[in-house]
């Protein structure tokens, strides 16, 4: 629009345009006004014996649309050109849009150019008065109409957005079992939305029944699509705040709720600031669990992220064969790509697998957490038994103040009850078994009370199996055993999962819980035996004569092996308990690995833990 020419004379025709560009071209000249070099000197012309000239007070009487061309010496009409490019011989014909007119002794051509009402003239300039009449144009109704729907459009996004962000920090699920309009609730996005609409008169204004059917942006697929929206840019940041620095990945697997196999990565970095960053990249499905499988969707995860398995300085995974194996492992896969992915454990993870390892394979430990479990199962199937229970305790409890076995005072004596274990949190079962020593006796009761007044049938039977067990000294010891040993183990757990603890106080918390393990076996059997045997008298359980042949449960006096009491719980239990723990805990807490993080922690700017 800057290059059209201005002089009129060497205008191509309107016509010559493309049809999309007219009226632009048009509106750029009528905003410009027509060509009317005041200033110039007209040159004159010989009419029969007269010299006359272009007069430029005609430019006074006709200022909205004639022109005058240098080039050509002749007038021209712009609102004819912009609108009648062919108007034959009506008013002059051509003269005023293509050749010019240049005869100035009939001035009066001009006023007659000009016309009627409804002249070719009038007409092309009614044609320019609504050209500029931006307002009233069709095209300008419908830019208008368009931003307006931009505009509402945008609202309802930024709405949807903001709803979507706040469900994704809190973890909260976004959909409903009944989503449709007459449902009570419509699930947590759409909820939500209807109180941000209710709450904001410019939501409310542009969301569900005021927007258009397909834009309402409340289907699921577009709640999928700004969710994936919303990790990609969070993916981008993570990726663009690691850049070139080193990093490493914690990996684990586990089945989602359609039984398919997925990978979750997370990647531990330092920032620029010098803080340890942990973030999580993505969860990739794999098809087995197999080393060579975790290894491709660590590599597609890479190359989908844009990072290099060059960058690569550590691996981090749980204990199981096909994450650790030595030869045929994800590490060694890894490690023969890069020989700097040094691989380490997660230290809250090596505890759980040594406990596990313990309470699976020793079979007296692991008859006495069954028991423990279905106690806690059966005592706590009711809101009616724990209420029973906690009743009996309390009984209990007075009872005790009253004779002075129990001291008082603020913070003591509290109201409890059994806690129940969390099956993939072994350290949990340290409240249980504190628990259930503490609550023994009402514990007893509920289940006597089950076992006269429960339902009949599996239960009972049940019911009687669980008080045979309890009353028994042997449960009674690995109850207390595991209890001591799950005190120190508890505490080294509940140390290792702080998020503040650095790589050298973690070695050293293990170092130190193995010295009390090993302070425990050395001495600590007559202490444990003297607690064992005084819990046993007060709940009215028979101590068996340590120097007495030891007779196991359920097998004759031939068929027993000739061991004493005495061998069976010191050496078989004690000894053989403790000494599968120090062994667990120094096969998994090497000092390879140790020494390994130890020099991490001297060359890192920050000690915390990996």
């Amino acid at each position: 629009m800057e290059d059209l020419p201005t002089d009129p004379g060497l205008r191509p025709r309107i016509t010559n345009y493309s049809p999309n560009d007219q009226d632009q071209v048009r509106r750029a000249y009528l905003l410009a006004g027509p060509c009317q070099p005041r200033d110039h000197a007209f040159p004159q012309k010989i009419f029969g014996n007269k010299l006359r000239r272009f007069n430029k007070d005609w430019f006074g009487l006709y200022s909205s649309w004639l022109e005058y061309s240098v080039s050509k010496d002749s007038a021209y009409c712009l609102c004819c050109y912009l609108f009648n490019p062919d108007i034959g011989d009506q008013t002059g014909g051509d003269s005023f849009v293509g050749e010019g007119f240049s005869n100035w002794k009939k001035n009066d051509r001009l006023q007659s150019h000009v016309g009627g009402s409804n002249s070719a003239h009038n007409q092309a300039v009614a044609k320019c008065q609504d050209l500029l009449k931006q307002k009233q144009h069709i095209q300008t109704v419908f830019e208008k109409q368009a931003k307006h729907d931009e505009d509402d459009y945008l609202i309802r996004l930024n709405a949807a957005i903001d709803c979507i962000r706040f469900l994704l920090r809190q973890g909260i699920a976004f959909r409903g079992h009944d989503e449709s309009e007459n449902s009570s609730n419509r699930g947590n996005y759409l909820e939500l939305l209807k109180f941000l609409a209710d709450h904001n008169d410019e939501v409310k204004a542009v969301a569900f029944g005021n927007a258009p059917q397909n834009v309402k942006l409340t289907s699921p697929d577009v709640q999928q699509d700004i969710v994936t929206a919303a990790a990609s840019e969070t993916l981008k940041v993570i990726v663009e705040e690691i850049g070139d620095a080193l990093f490493s990945i914690l990996v684990d697997e586990a089945r989602d709720i359609s039984v398919k196999e997925q990978m979750a990565v997370v990647v531990r970095y330092i920032d620029k600031k010098g803080n340890v960053i942990e973030r999580f990249v993505g969860i990739e499905h794999v098809s087995s669990t197999s080393a060579i499988s975790l290894k491709e969707a660590v590599e597609k995860l890479f190359s989908r992220l844009g990072l290099s398995i060059s960058k690569l300085r550590g691996q981090g995974y749980d204990g199981a064969s096909n994450m650790q194996g030595e030869f045929n492992g994800l590490k060694a896969l890894i490690l023969k790509d890069n020989l700097s992915a040094y691989y380490v454990w997660c230290f809250a993870h090596q505890l759980q697998l040594a406990l596990v390892a313990v309470a699976k394979n020793h079979e007296d430990i692991a008859m006495m957490f069954f028991v423990t479990n279905n106690v806690v199962n059966v005592v706590g199937a009711s809101s009616k038994r724990r209420d029973i229970l906690r009743g009996k305790h309390a009984a209990k409890v007075v009872e005790a103040l009253n004779v002075g076995e129990l001291a008082s005072g603020q913070g003591l004596n509290q109201e409890t009850n059994l806690k129940r274990p969390g099956d993939t949190r072994w350290g949990s079962h340290y409240g249980t078994l504190v628990s259930l020593i503490t609550m023994f006796e009402a514990v007893i009761d509920v289940l006597e009370i089950v076992r006269m007044e429960g339902p009949k049938g599996d239960q009972r039977t049940m019911t009687r199996m669980l008080l045979g067990s309890m009353q028994l000294f042997e449960f009674a010891f690995t109850l207390h055993l595991m209890r001591t040993i799950l005190a120190i183990t508890s505490e080294l757990s509940q140390a290792l999962q702080r998020q503040d603890q650095d790589i050298v106080n973690a070695i050293s918390l293990v170092k130190l819980s193995k010295k009390r393990l090993q302070h425990m076996r050395d001495d600590g059997w007559q202490s444990l035996f003297e607690v064992v045997s005084t819990f046993c008298e007060k709940n009215e359980i028979i101590v068996p004569n340590m120097n007495e042949r030891f007779i196991a449960q359920g097998k004759g006096k031939r068929k027993a092996p000739k061991i004493t009491n005495l061998h069976h719980y010191q050496v078989e239990i004690f000894y053989n308990v403790i000494d599968m723990q120090l062994l667990e805990l120094k096969t998994r807490f090497d000092e390879g690995t140790s020494e390994l993080l130890l020099c991490v922690a001297c060359l890192t700017p920050s000690n915390s833990f990996f």
